[in-house]
Parts: C-alpha cells; sequence; structure tokens
C-alpha cells in the first residue's frame, strides 16, 4: 500500500496514550492502528459488497437466542463488574 495522502488529527493525551499501548501490544505503528480502524469502521467496500455480505450473514443457520437472552448470556451482572 503507497501511502499519499497525510492528516493531522488532535487528540487528548489519554486517548493517545491508550492508542500507543494498543499499537505496540500489536506490534504495529499507531499510524498503522488508525489506517485499520478508519478501514474497519468506514470501509473501501462499494454498498452492493456490502449489501451482499449482509445477505450471505443474514442466510446462515446460526443458533441465536432473542436480544434480552443473549444480553443476559453475554454480560455479567453488575454486582460482579465491581
Amino acid at each position: 500500500m503507497e501511502l499519499e495522502k497525510k492528516t493531522t488529527i488532535l487528540l487528548t493525551p489519554q486517548l493517545h496514550a491508550h492508542l500507543v499501548r494498543v499499537a505496540h501490544q500489536q506490534g504495529i505503528s499507531l499510524g498503522e492502528l488508525i489506517r485499520r480502524a478508519c478501514e474497519q469502521t468506514y470501509g473501501l467496500v462499494d454498498p452492493t459488497s456490502r449489501r451482499a455480505a449482509i445477505a450471505a450473514l443474514a442466510g446462515l443457520d446460526l443458533p441465536i437466542s432473542d436480544p434480552a437472552t443473549m444480553k443476559f448470556e453475554s454480560v455479567a451482572p453488575f454486582k460482579d463488574l465491581a
């Protein structure tokens, strides 16, 4: 990937420190971490491909419960989080 455009962003000291730690843990640069986050969030996929992917996922036969059951199964009770 050839990098041709430069963008400057301002971050809070806390967010910057956190992102630097995450990048270090993943063994990548801060710039690469931010590029990956942007691609994952905003993507470079055209709408037709995105709709096809959604349709493929919707067609999978997965064991999915109702939202209340899934939340109960995936989130620890408040008392356990303290």
